[in-house]
């Protein structure tokens, strides 16, 4: 077996024999007593289950929610009873990884509180009792955003080497490589569970033949591979996202004269009016978009708007009679202010002209049955309004 994980192979070994683990055992004996033929290089690979009991991470199963709420720093997204939430530690996992399988009945198993922290306790257990320079990953179960079927993952992590960044080397055609990073700790994580299992108390696996992932200090552990919020691009789940668009700041002051993206404007307006001109309540109200430079400039100009405002969305209502005449505003009232929190979203602002002030300069780009209710003029939010904010 090579130690190049690129061209060797790799041998993965259940340890056998672990009995029950309980409050206070010291882990690192039971598996260094139990490992045979641990070699330098070998990455030990360990269930948090274990990991959890030896650690007294075991409360009462009478309130599982009550559970996952200590557990959850965030709520990312929610189903039925199903919640998915990110830990302490950072993990985005189904309950915070709060679980009643392999435990006594009426008990439950939470994650440990630092895994990285046992990780490297255990290492350092383990190294003093077999005399060799050995990694180790602490494991849980996953399911997966786009797939079926759960997999282990690491979720601590000490002397291995978690993730490779490759961005900036070439492939074997010469072609740059800029998103390639391969997380080893999850890939060692799920080569283990194949031997381990769910359900066959094999709690430890021995992975041997990547010995060029063994360091000889800790590393920065598991948090390395944990995705920042900046930069996670499915942080909420659908109906979350509803609920934080709907606590958004809107910009509804004056705007600045300053150029904004053109295509966070067309989704904006998209997402609420989807054509250039949109009808409810079987025309009773609607809306003109007018983003046309020949058009929108002179209009701009008489209503002192800034002439780098990319759009202009000019809502009408068509009613006879009284009745009609203030269903029709509740409707084109909505229709604003989804306008609004939809430009919030896509981080543009909004200045609301009512008819009063914008009717004479937007009556050119409605039906000639049509009357205005406003102007909603889209861009940049000017400095002072953002800070007031």
């Amino acid at each position: 077996m090579s130690d190049d994980p690129r061209t060797g192979s790799i041998l993965v070994t259940p340890v056998l024999g672990i009995p029950e683990v309980r409050a206070g055992d010291d882990l690192a004996a039971l598996i260094a007593e139990h490992s045979t033929d641990v070699r330098a290089g070998d990455v030990l690979v360990v269930s948090s289950k274990i990991v959890s009991k030896a650690e007294g991470r075991v409360v009462a199963g009478d309130d599982r929610f009550a559970a996952i709420r200590s557990e959850t720093v965030r709520v990312v997204a929610e189903r039925g009873p199903t919640q998915i939430v990110q830990t302490r530690h950072g993990f985005v996992m189904a309950a915070a990884g709060v679980d009643a399988s392999n435990v006594e009945p009426g008990k439950l198993l939470l994650l440990p509180l630092d895994s990285d922290d046992s990780a490297r306790r255990l290492r350092r257990g383990l190294t003093e009792r077999l005399g060799v320079r050995v990694g180790v990953v602490v494991t849980d179960t996953f399911g997966r955003p786009w797939r079926l079927g759960q997999t282990d993952l690491a979720i601590g992590a000490a002397g291995v080497r978690v993730v490779d960044e490759h961005r900036g080397r070439v492939d074997a055609y010469g072609n740059e490589l800029v998103v390639t990073a391969p997380a080893h700790a999850d890939e060692i994580a799920g080569a283990a569970e194949l031997v381990k299992g769910k359900s066959a108390q094999v709690p430890v696996a021995v992975v041997r033949g990547l010995a060029a992932l063994v360091t000889d200090d800790d590393g920065p552990g598991v948090r390395a591979l944990v995705r920042s919020a900046e930069d996670d691009m499915f942080r909420l789940g659908a109906r979350e996202a509803r609920r934080e668009a709907l606590r958004l700041p809107v910009g509804t002051g004056p705007l600045a004269d300053v150029a904004v993206d053109a295509d966070q404007v067309r989704r904006a307006l998209s997402e609420v009016i989807g054509t250039p001109a949109e009808q409810g309540d079987n025309g009773r109200w609607g809306a003109v978009e007018v983003t046309g430079a020949r058009v929108l400039k002179p209009i701009l100009d008489a209503l002192g708007l800034p002439s780098s405002a990319p759009a202009l969305v000019v809502v009408h209502i068509r009613a006879d009679g009284e009745p009609a005449r203030t269903d029709a505003l509740l409707g084109a009232g909505g229709l604003r202010e989804r306008l609004v929190r939809s430009c919030a979203v896509e981080g543009l602002a909004c200045q609301w002209l009512p008819a009063e002030i914008a009717g004479d300069a937007v009556r050119q780009v409605l039906p000639a049955d049509a009357e205005p209710v406003g102007a909603l003029a889209i861009g940049a939010a000017r400095a002072s309004a953002q800070n007031a904010r």
